[in-house]
């Protein structure tokens, strides 16, 4: 089962979200933690944001850079 969003987490879209030119697998960072959403910013390669919007747990996928250890 995957974790919940943290503030700074990276993360990736599950969906399309065409109205924001946002398509499956688009990196973004949780910037805010919200009442059942989370505020992610989207960035270009040069830190430039082109979209911000309040998403929920289920259209997210936390990326991870390190193994993750057993509990």
């Amino acid at each position: 089962m995957q974790r919940e969003p943290r503030l700074l987490d990276v993360v990736a879209l599950l969906s399309d979200i065409p109205e924001h030119g946002l398509v499956r697998g688009q990196v973004g960072t949780v910037v805010e933690i919200l009442s059942g959403a989370y505020e992610v910013e989207f960035s270009d390669d040069e830190g430039r944001t082109y979209a911000e919007l309040a998403l929920k747990p289920d259209q997210l996928l936390v990326l991870h850079h390190r193994p993750q250890h057993a509990a």
